[in-house]
């Protein structure tokens, strides 16, 4: 079949095709997904304030 020998060798095909497949379709779902919510934004914003403050000061 195809020239693959074994039974392991299209096994190892298959699921690297698969796997490749899988990996395409997650990241299509997740494609603009920010990793922050806004709670944490406001906090991170808050925080770059605040240093940008002690740093003045120095």
């Amino acid at each position: 079949m195809f020239g693959l020998e074994g039974f392991g060798v299209i096994m190892g095909f298959v699921l690297t095709l698969l796997s490749t497949l899988i990996c395409i379709i997650y990241g299509a779902k997740n494609w603009n997904h920010g990793h922050l919510d806004e709670n944490e934004v406001d906090r991170k914003q808050a925080w770059l304030e605040e240093e940008q403050e002690l740093e003045e000061q120095l």
